[in-house]
């Protein structure tokens, strides 16, 4: 059975019917104040932000579309949604998706090691298959035994902007967005040629080479609309982007020695390729043909907690996705998008042991025809509907079970609802899925906003949502259970914003409760089986906040929740109850340097605690001229040893440097 074979959590998902506990202990209540105070120096100063906010340009403020499938100011949306955008991933010198996401409200990762090992990723405490992932609007969720994404190997250097949406939202994206959605958009091609390359090199013995060329070819015919032209496009014609890169490392011993005295001390390296692509063709200013595509491999070292110090273990890792896509806008009010997609997630295990020497192979693949419409109502009023066919597939070939093939389909429909009257704002949704295998399912959402006055809103919303089980849940050999039901879902929110112009707070209190939860019951068949045992309850408060002090930009955020098992009690395993984090960015003459700091609470892992743990980066950037940038970092300033998977080391300190040329 493969190293992914079980979910990253393990274990019982545990939650408990109770008052949200911010401070259990002296040590607790320390660490809280600590979280509150990072996240709250960021927060304060609303004046100060506000008047550096009223020199910015307000056609900066980011507009998102996956809130509510259709596009809007990220003040406007209803559901909780953050936008890392181009020059904030740039400003922060992460490498892999894991290193920038940790930083935001509400998220926490576990992962069995170093960069390219296998991850989780808990949003609002919400279980690691309870979180939909997209790239460019296709879903990466895998079918194999995790039914998580392989969010480990995906870099950086191909990504244009990311936008998170916290909370239930499964009534748009349909099964396992009770968490949120993550939406990842590649780079697309705009304006003139512009070619990038950069290097860097560091600790571990890293190295990194990445490159693109992007751009487009103005329509003499004329501009296109925005809403057909290509994402950042602002002129019709033909646009395209092309971006790769490579990163190598030599990596650190996942498994501590200390804790797990079977385990081999080598180094556990990792190699990434990666490239992603964009063309589109605007015919007219309101049609438009396009396909994208994308690619990235990952080759690791890996330790097992089983075995001899002499094993080794090395797997190989292969994510692709492809698109093609028509939009048209048949008139002033109606605008239609039909596409086809398919991802393939490919995986090979090698397990070389002192009693045997084996591989095991999967795939998991989604296909996916989808037809989407937008149609304006009133200059406030917009309506969306669409259906959507997925076809889903798995194949396992695990070394010691027969070979097997299992597929499925899934279809859907949907439809939305989204305005203003006045200072009343509305968001309704509704979806019908319908998955073979499974039962289906019809889940919705209400949101209401009111508007105090421009800047301060209240919100509220209610949602239903649910999840699927994978294919491996129901088929896996010797684990799987195909009698298995659908996960479902209820959430509540209430919330405040502040917006003016950059600067953003919002506070939100929630409220979601699982039935059905997916776990594995080792009391079920001759080795246990995947079952429908548990209930969870996950309520908490969320904090985030971003703008600029002069020339200083800041984000910060603060999450107190209480995950926990609501039969038994019990906290969820490698689940903090309290995240905080704060960053700083600032410019001055040809610098730029900044950093952040991040803290995560203390977690269970199943009869083991998890202490809590605080981090530091720092960066820095220099431009040369306008063509040459020098960059470096500093990541775990202070040398930290913690871990967010018992006994999995992670990166101790590491200090890197590089050159970005863009002429």
């Amino acid at each position: 059975m493969s190293r992914f074979s079980f979910p990253p959590t393990g274990g019982r998902l545990r939650l408990h019917v109770a008052r949200l506990h911010l401070v259990s202990s002296p040590a607790m209540a320390s660490r809280t104040a600590c979280a509150i105070a990072i996240a709250m120096l960021a927060a304060a100063p609303l004046s100060s932000l506000a008047q550096s906010a009223e020199r910015a340009d307000a056609s900066l403020a980011p507009v998102v579309v996956t809130a509510a499938r259709l596009p809007q100011s990220q003040a406007d949306a209803l559901p909780f949604t953050t936008v890392i955008s181009a020059e904030q991933i740039r400003a922060s010198q992460a490498v892999d998706l894991p290193a920038l996401l940790r930083r935001e409200a509400g998220i926490q990762f576990t992962q069995t090691g170093g960069i390219g090992q296998a991850s989780g990723l808990f949003v609002r405490g919400a279980d690691t298959r309870q979180t939909l992932v997209l790239l460019d609007g296709i879903p990466l969720t895998k079918q194999d035994a995790t039914g998580t994404v392989s969010i480990e190997h995906l870099m950086l250097d191909q990504i244009d902007h990311i936008e998170i949406v916290r909370g239930n939202i499964s009534s748009i994206y349909g099964s396992s967005a009770i968490g949120g959605v993550v939406q990842i958009f590649t780079r697309r091609g705009q304006g003139p040629a512009r070619i990038t390359a950069e290097a860097e090199a560091g600790s571990r013995g890293t190295t990194r080479v990445a490159a693109g060329i992007s751009g487009g070819i103005a329509n003499p015919a004329g501009a296109a609309t925005a809403t057909t032209a290509a994402p950042g496009n602002t002129a019709g014609g033909f646009h395209y982007a092309l971006n790769a890169s490579r990163l190598g490392t030599n990596g650190f011993s996942a498994l501590n020695p200390a804790q797990v005295p079977t385990a081999n001390p080598d180094r556990d390296g990792y190699r990434n390729s990666s490239v992603a692509g964009a063309v589109s063709q605007d015919f007219g200013p309101d049609h438009q043909l396009g396909a994208n595509f994308s690619a990235t491999q990952g080759r690791f070292d890996f330790d097992s907690n089983f075995g001899d110090p002499t094993d080794r273990h090395a797997g190989r890792t292969t994510v692709s996705t492809a698109s093609v896509y028509a939009q048209n806008r048949f008139s002033e009010r109606w605008t239609s998008r039909l596409s086809y997609a398919d991802a393939r997630d490919r995986n090979t295990n090698r397990y070389d042991t002192s009693f045997s020497n084996y591989d095991d192979r999967y795939q998991s693949r989604t296909r996916m025809l989808q037809w989407t419409n937008e149609i304006v109502l009133t200059s406030a009023w917009h309506a969306t509907a669409g259906v959507e066919r997925q076809w889903q597939s798995l194949s396992v070939d695990d070394g010691f079970n027969p070979a097997f093939d299992i597929n499925r389909n899934a279809n859907s429909i949907y439809a939305g609802l989204q305005g203003q009257l006045g200072a009343h704002q509305l968001q309704f949704n509704l979806r019908h899925d319908q998955t073979d295998r499974v039962d289906s399912a019809s889940t919705g959402y209400l949101g209401y906003g009111y508007l105090f006055n421009p800047r301060w809103k209240a919100l509220a919303s209610i949602a239903t949502g649910f999840a699927a089980p994978p294919l491996g849940y129901l088929y896996y050999p010797g684990f799987g259970n195909p009698n298995l039901k659908a996960e479902h879902s209820r959430s509540a929110e209430f919330g405040l914003q502040y917006a003016y112009e950059a600067t953003l707070l919002r506070a939100a209190l929630f409220d979601t409760r699982t039935r059905e939860q997916l776990q594995f019951d080792p009391s079920v068949g001759d080795f246990g089986a995947f079952a429908n045992i548990a209930r969870a309850r996950n309520r908490g408060l969320e904090v985030s906040a971003s703008g600029a002090m002069a020339d200083t930009a800041l984000r910060a955020s603060l999450t107190l929740q209480d995950p926990r098992d609501a039969a038994t009690g019990e906290r969820l395993r490698r689940r903090a109850q309290t995240l905080a984090s704060l960053s700083a960015n600032r410019s001055f003459g040809a610098w730029q340097y900044g950093g952040d700091v991040g803290f995560t609470g203390s977690r269970p892992d199943g009869t083991r605690q998890l202490a809590a743990y605080s981090l530091i980066n720092l960066n820095a950037r220099y431009r040369l001229s306008k063509t040459l940038e020098l960059f470096g970092r500093i990541e775990n300033l202070f040398d930290r040893q913690y871990q967010t998977a018992y006994a999995f080391n992670q990166a101790p300190r590491g200090v890197f440097a590089g050159i970005r040329w863009e002429p």
